[in-house]
């Protein structure tokens, strides 16, 4: 059998994915004092030659600081993106951002491409008409290129992985992720394929391709990669993640993370059959796929305690 370092090569191919060799400088454009951390409103540059907004938290205090790159969820609401994570518009449950940056933990909130600051058609936190199908587009044109918008999130979000890791008061060897739904899609692929990510967690997205399919299950527009699923599937990815530290969150109700235990399962028994040490973990709640208070605080405790580790 091979052991997952060849398995996160052979998945990285098939994606196309490849970790930047350059570190994109930022530009900062507001700063706003919040209780117990800086809110700084900063850009940088994708692959191509796009801008991505995010912001950035920084704790108070010297550092260096653990950091945490945190992506959005979907939620059909292409308007929010960054905002949502940082408390300041939409789901009040989806402010991570406060959550950990008040802990001592800086965080990179980046909009994902057809999200909020990153929509062609217009900016800001309010909807527009062509939202669905700007998304649907950035989509498409990809894939009649060979490409996929899977590997352009994933080149986007090594990125923030590498701005957080260059910044110098934020220590580069406590660098986690997270993300819930979407986002949580994003974790699960990026932190199967980049070693320097140190701990992730993914909520609400752990289900497999062989479950979506047999049981007619929406796929989200990035898990569109023509022919993945014939070759690999969620469990390959969390397997990939070892020895490095991994909280699956999943709900009782929750379809789009209905299998997670399974995945964990298989994740594990292929761990074992390498002789690999993992460090998964899988927590399912009560309930459906909206984050709760209970599994929020649970999520940002778990990061706190990663981070804290050497």
């Amino acid at each position: 059998m091979m052991n997952n370092d060849k398995l996160r090569w052979e998945i990285s191919q098939f994606l196309g994915f490849r970790i930047p060799e350059t570190v994109a400088s930022f530009t900062i454009h507001t700063e706003v004092e919040e209780h117990g951390y800086r809110r700084i409103l900063i850009s940088y540059a994708g692959e191509e030659d796009d801008h991505i907004p995010a912001f950035l938290l920084l704790p108070d205090g010297p550092g260096p600081f653990p950091a945490v790159l945190v992506h959005h969820q979907h939620h059909s609401q292409r308007h929010f993106g960054k905002s949502e994570v940082c408390g300041l518009v939409g789901d009040p449950l989806q402010a991570f951002g406060p959550a950990l940056a008040e802990r001592g933990i800086a965080v990179l909130a980046p909009d994902s491409i057809c999200f909020e600051d990153r929509r062609r058609n217009c900016a800001g936190t309010e909807p527009h008409d062509a939202d669905v199908d700007q998304h649907y587009d950035e989509m498409c044109y990809r894939l009649l290129r060979g490409d996929t918008l899977m590997r352009k999130v994933l080149d986007d979000s090594a990125r923030g992985i590498s701005l957080l890791r260059a910044h110098p008061r934020i220590n580069p060897q406590r660098v986690g992720i997270l993300g819930h739904s979407y986002g949580g899609n994003t974790v699960l692929f990026h932190a199967a394929l980049d070693k320097r990510i140190g701990f992730a967690c993914s909520s609400g997205a752990a289900c497999s391709y062989r479950y979506k399919l047999a049981h007619q299950y929406g796929i989200e527009m990035a898990e569109v990669i023509p022919g993945f699923a014939t070759h690999f599937d969620i469990a390959d990815l969390v397997t990939c993640m070892a020895p490095r530290q991994v909280l699956v969150v999943s709900a009782t109700d929750d379809g789009n993370s209905q299998d997670a235990g399974e995945i964990v399962r298989t994740a594990r028994e292929t761990c074992a059959a390498m002789a690999l040490t993992e460090r998964i973990e899988h927590r399912c709640y009560e309930g459906q796929h909206d984050l709760t208070q209970e599994r929020l605080d649970a999520i940002a405790q778990w990061l706190v305690a990663r981070a804290a580790q050497d």
